[in-house]
């Protein structure tokens, strides 16, 4: 056996191809055994035909495996996929998806840079910029995710990056994506849009304008909550930095879980579909109940972003939040209250998770913060996954007995 081999007809032209398309076939290179699945290859190190052969893949003058920090077939063709399907040049995948936000500040940042972050962002993500990369001389503020006119005033001379959550994590907030990505260009700034909740079959934030993409791997991308990971995608030039970074520093993604979310891309369009009809019913039940004093949710036309969110997402996602009668202790009661669905932080799952925002997702920040962030003591957040809809209610109604 040669490595020398003409694939042929063994690899798929995907000249043209359709999301659905792209998400079952992209990045898969067959080897010389002609599997039909993508191969999964368990391997730190790669051996060269000779010294010179060596020297050339370590220095980038010839492409090909190196060493399973930053380069291994089966992450590769994960992150060819993700690249395919969101419209990047290429993207990266890293060990996690705050990993990947690391990566991506850490690449393309420096010390006096200055970045804005929308003031609803994950509670892990704001953890990150206040107690880690401020330390490195990263100017970091603040502003609210829904309000453009407080965007402009917000740049400085120095404003490197800007970073945002579109829908944001637990509200369903959202940006005009497309006009905020123009107002940092004209401000000499990069846009970078966390698609976690939408994926690229709901979104596609580069068609829009943003600059880079993110993602959390390891919600809907996996869909069964099997494992970690994160991606990075946007033009060549920037993620040439980030690959750099991670051969360097190694917050690296193992083969196997790259194997899983190959796999997890497969079926991601159909899963996305069933997960937002029945979100999309929860919360227009939920919105009728006693002792709901408010749901949060893109697909409800009570919604203040409906409109903008029926222009820029296919559909409204899987993930909602109400309030409940009763603060923090008619919370508890009602998620304590459910007998079927998992009281657990993650989301993404095909099981249904519950959670209380105010003391897991966000309960790093300070009161002050997540008053800012609109994260009430009240606020129960519901990840809807894909058992049966009438089930889910049952469920819920239990929580609201309880209340």
């Amino acid at each position: 056996m040669t490595t020398d081999w003409d694939a042929g007809r063994l690899d798929s032209d995907l000249s043209g191809a359709s999301m659905d398309t792209l998400a079952v076939r992209a990045g898969q290179r067959r080897s010389p055994e002609g599997e039909h699945g993508e191969a999964l290859f368990f391997t730190s190190s790669y051996v060269f035909r000779s010294a010179a052969d060596a020297a050339s893949r370590f220095s980038g003058e010839v492409s090909g495996n190196v060493y399973s920090r930053y380069t291994n077939p089966t992450v590769r063709a994960f992150e060819e996929r993700i690249a395919a399907m969101e419209g990047a040049e290429q993207a990266v995948a890293t060990a996690s998806g705050m990993s990947a936000i690391l990566a991506m500040v850490m690449s393309l940042c420096s010390a006096g840079d200055h970045v804005l972050v929308s003031r609803s962002v994950f509670g892990a993500t704001v953890s990150l910029f206040e107690k880690y990369l401020k330390r490195f001389g990263l100017e970091v503020d603040y502003v609210p995710l829904t309000e453009l006119a407080a965007w402009a005033p917000a740049f400085k001379p120095n404003t490197k990056l800007v970073f945002v959550e579109s829908p944001s994590n637990p509200l369903a907030e959202l940006v005009d994506i497309a006009e905020l990505a123009a107002l940092c260009h004209s401000n000499g700034a990069m846009l970078a849009v966390d698609n976690c909740f939408c994926t690229p079959v709901l979104q596609q934030p580069l068609a829009l304008g943003a600059d880079i993409v993110i993602h959390s791997a390891t919600k809907y991308i996996d869909g069964q909550g099997r494992c970690l990971g994160g991606v990075v995608a946007g033009r060549a030039e920037q993620m040439k930095e980030v690959v750099g970074f991670l051969r360097t520093a190694g917050p690296t993604l193992s083969p196997f879980n790259a194997w899983i979310f190959l796999k997890g891309l497969e079926t991601l369009r159909l899963r996305m579909q069933a997960h937002c009809a029945s979100a999309r019913t929860l919360a227009e039940w939920l919105e009728q109940q006693p002792g709901i004093e408010k749901v949060y949710y893109a697909g409800l036309p009570s919604h203040p972003q409906h409109e903008l969110a029926k222009r820029q997402q296919k559909d409204f996602g899987a993930v909602l939040s109400f309030e409940v009668a009763g603060g923090k202790e008619g919370a508890w009661r009602f998620i304590d209250a459910t007998r079927l669905i998992s009281i657990t932080a993650n989301l993404g799952d095909s099981k249904t998770t519950i959670t209380h925002p105010g003391s897991t997702t966000h309960g790093r920040l300070s009161a002050d913060d997540r008053a800012k962030a609109g994260i009430r003591d009240s606020l129960i957040r519901v990840a809807v996954g894909l058992e049966d809809v009438v089930d889910l209610q049952a469920d819920l109604a239990r929580g609201l007995a309880a209340l």
